[in-house]
């Protein structure tokens, strides 16, 4: 029989045990150490890591009272969070051994043991340690994760009035479990609020769920969610957690909730007021604690006055409001923004840090930037991508609607912004393996303006 791969360390003051338990227990695991004296734990581990370790509840310091062994219980607690321990306790003191459960112990033995039972028990707590070692990992990389998410969405960024306005409201609303509404028009940066807010807020440490309700269709909202139980429908082979219910301690985002059908805002509203979901399948309440903020760009008062928002929804959510400014509203954050991007881009691209001179700031600045801070982005990537100089000049940007006084600059090349987009269009394609809805994303288009440009280039 093959032997478990395990390191077990046993701590008795007791010659005979340690003997008794290292020549069985060798039979069944790869490695067993033995240790009389207690004081030498703290080196032993120093320089070892073991997968479970037998602690004698009384040495003879201390022979009844368990005081000793919940005293290295502690200790061995202290230098491996992670550890199993077993308590091995003479005297069939229960309620002790209980205790000894309570303060950290994974589980007790009585001497004289079972050898079959001791195996048992071995075996079985071996598991434990795994497990541990499993929610450790999932919670370092959630933390990794979580630390990559706020370093790609970064500071916010921008020093006109407006924009200060907007982040003076965060800090204050932060501080608070308030719900938050974010209005704004698309491509201002609303996800990059909703994050600022769950970054400063006291749920820092804790998940940020979003959810593009606008991209969820009205059968899947409820298993999307609010989760469901295997077999509640066709493809449901196995239990799953919605949205709410892995947010949970953490912040909800709901992004594009005034896409919501009147219906789907009912199932919402009554999950908000009772702070608890029922996944399909399932007559169960399971109780949620989260932060909600949400999103729109539609007008969430006019479609209250025409009944296609509720307004007890509304009250809901919005205990506060923060309205975004549209980028043609702080034309000052330009250069900001700007300079922001070409870091992440030059970097991204392994280029060298590229500059914009004055003149490309000033003509980026009488663009009405239908598609905002999002089009503006998509635009530095472009002019990174393609630009042959390390100093940005403003044929390096495609912007179609460039507003200067009604005159157009005749030194701009047409043909050769032509040619540029044409080979930035086939470069996005060919990196997204012709999936035109991912190319058409990355380069701030419709499908429906990236299928025209394709077309128009005889691509």
């Amino acid at each position: 029989m093959s032997k478990i791969d395990a390191k077990i360390l046993i701590v008795d003051d007791d010659q005979d045990v340690l003997l008794a338990a290292r020549l069985f227990l060798k039979q069944h695991f790869n490695i067993i150490h033995t240790e009389k004296n207690p004081e030498n734990i703290p080196a032993i581990m120093k320089n070892e890591s073991y997968d479970l370790i037998l602690l004698d509840m009384n040495f003879s310091r201390d022979a009844t009272s368990g005081k000793e062994g919940f005293h290295w219980l502690n200790k061995i607690i202290e230098i491996d969070p992670l550890a199993v321990v077993i308590f091995i306790t003479g005297y069939g003191d229960i309620e002790l051994a209980v205790q000894g459960i309570k303060e950290g112990a994974t589980n007790f033995i009585l001497k004289p043991w079972d050898n079959k039972k001791l195996l048992a028990t071995i075996t079985a707590n071996l598991k434990v340690r795994h497990n541990k070692e499993e929610i450790e990992d999932l919670k370092s990389k959630q933390k990794v994760l979580i630390a990559n998410q706020d370093q790609a969405y970064g500071n916010l960024i921008g020093q006109s009035p407006a924009m200060q306005k907007v982040m003076a409201t965060v800090e204050k609303v932060a501080k608070t479990e308030a719900n938050v509404l974010i209005l704004g028009e698309n491509g201002t940066g609303k996800e990059l609020i909703a994050r600022a807010i769950h970054k400063a807020s006291s749920r820092r440490d804790e998940v940020f769920i979003s959810v593009d309700l606008g991209a969820i269709s009205e059968t899947l909202f409820e298993s999307e969610l609010f989760g469901f139980k295997k077999g509640a429908f066709t493809d449901a082979k196995e239990d799953r957690a919605g949205r709410f219910e892995a947010a949970n301690k953490g912040t909800v985002f709901l992004d594009e909730i005034g896409n919501l059908s009147f219906n789907l805002q009912s199932k919402l509203l009554s999950v908000l007021q009772n702070r608890k979901v029922v996944r399909l399948g399932t007559n169960r309440e399971i109780p949620i604690d989260v932060r909600l903020i949400c999103a729109t760009n539609m007008p969430l008062y006019q479609m209250v006055n025409e009944n296609k928002f509720r307004q007890d929804l509304l009250y809901r959510i919005n205990t506060v409001e923060i309205l975004l400014p549209p980028l043609r509203e702080r034309l000052e954050d330009i250069q900001q923004l700007v300079e922001h991007f070409l870091v992440i881009y030059c970097k991204k691209y392994k280029m060298p840090l590229k500059r914009i001179n004055p003149t490309t700031i000033r003509r980026l600045e009488k663009h009405s930037w239908p598609g905002n801070i999002r089009e503006l982005q998509h635009a530095v990537e472009r002019a990174v991508i393609l630009s042959e100089s390390n100093i940005l000049q403003p044929q390096d940007f495609f912007l179609s609607q460039i507003e200067d006084g009604g005159q157009s600059d005749e030194s701009d090349d047409i043909t050769n912004l032509e040619e540029r987009e044409k080979l930035l269009i086939r470069r996005v394609i060919d990196k997204h393996g012709g999936n035109i809805s991912k190319a058409a994303k990355e380069l701030g288009l419709t499908r429906a303006s990236l299928y025209r440009r394709i077309e128009k280039h005889g691509l």
